[in-house]
């Protein structure tokens, strides 16, 4: 396995990574506990919504993390705190999926990763009500509830599951619907299930073959990408944009270039 380039200073991958896991467990923990409360609402927008849940997960992952380290700043999706380019920085994201749970589906995760000098250390992502722990560090294979798991053999777009997101931005409505409208034609199915960590993690454990996203966020797939890494797999960010968003596509690597090209050619028709 590839080594981390982490100073000696920095913890260990293996011990950030146990706090990761406790981190995600604790989180995703709380939000099953407590999942009678999906409806309550603390910000709505027309194609978004942001729960109380939201911040109640996202400051359980943050206390385990600070019980561990309380001068590693946390970077997520409800609380952030200025970074420190000395100390490892924490990626969080409380409930991904968040209109997925407060609808009352399963598919729902938190994600919770650890960077340092842009290389991700460690990353773990735990979806309660499906019981899976997707775990991989740097130095650790990408696992399942424990065990090794790794990207299909498919190399051929034609015979993959493809899974796509619709962006919440409108100017970009038009793109997604694009995308999705060619992946129907490119790939064998193609879904689009509300929750991009989940989503990657299918990459990694070789149950779909690519995820495409047109605007996403670090803590949206920070551990996600680390595991699908170690699992074999690839990801590419396309397009740094404003603040931290970027468009992004993730694959198990045989059929990239292929998905790359769908990708560029829908952001070349639809965007510029």
């Amino acid at each position: 396995m590839q080594k981390s380039n982490a100073s000696p200073s920095v913890p260990s991958p293996a011990d950030l990574l146990d706090c990761a896991i406790a981190a995600a467990r604790a989180a995703g923990t709380h939000a099953l506990h407590e999942r009678n409360r999906r409806q309550e609402k603390h910000a709505e927008s027309t194609h978004d919504v942001k729960l109380v849940l939201d911040r109640e997960c996202q400051v359980q992952a943050a206390n385990v993390i600070h019980d561990r380290y309380p001068d590693h700043p946390i970077l997520g999706e409800e609380i952030s705190h200025d970074r420190d380019p000395d100390q490892p920085r924490w990626i969080v994201d409380p409930i991904d999926g968040t209109v997925n749970f407060s609808h009352g589906w399963s598919i729902w995760c938190c994600s919770v990763a650890v960077e340092h000098r842009g290389e991700t250390l460690a990353g773990a992502i735990y979806a309660p009500a499906l019981d899976e722990l997707y775990t991989a560090s740097i130095d650790s294979p990408a696992q399942l509830n424990g065990k090794p798991i790794r990207v299909s053999g498919i190399d051929d777009l034609a015979q993959a599951l493809a899974l796509t997101d619709t962006d919440h931005v409108p100017r970009d409505f038009p793109a997604g619907a694009a995308l999705y409208g060619k992946f129907l034609h490119a790939a064998q199915k193609t879904r689009v299930t509300g929750s991009a960590a989940i989503d990657i993690c299918r990459i990694a454990r070789g149950h779909a073959e690519s995820y495409t996203a047109l605007g996403i966020y670090p803590w949206d797939t920070a551990a996600a990408a680390l595991i699908l890494k170690q699992a074999g797999g690839q990801f590419e960010v396309i397009e740094q944009l404003a603040g931290d968003r970027f468009r992004a596509i993730y694959t198990n690597g045989r059929v990239h270039e292929h998905v790359k090209a769908i990708f560029l050619e829908t952001i070349a028709e639809h965007i510029r």
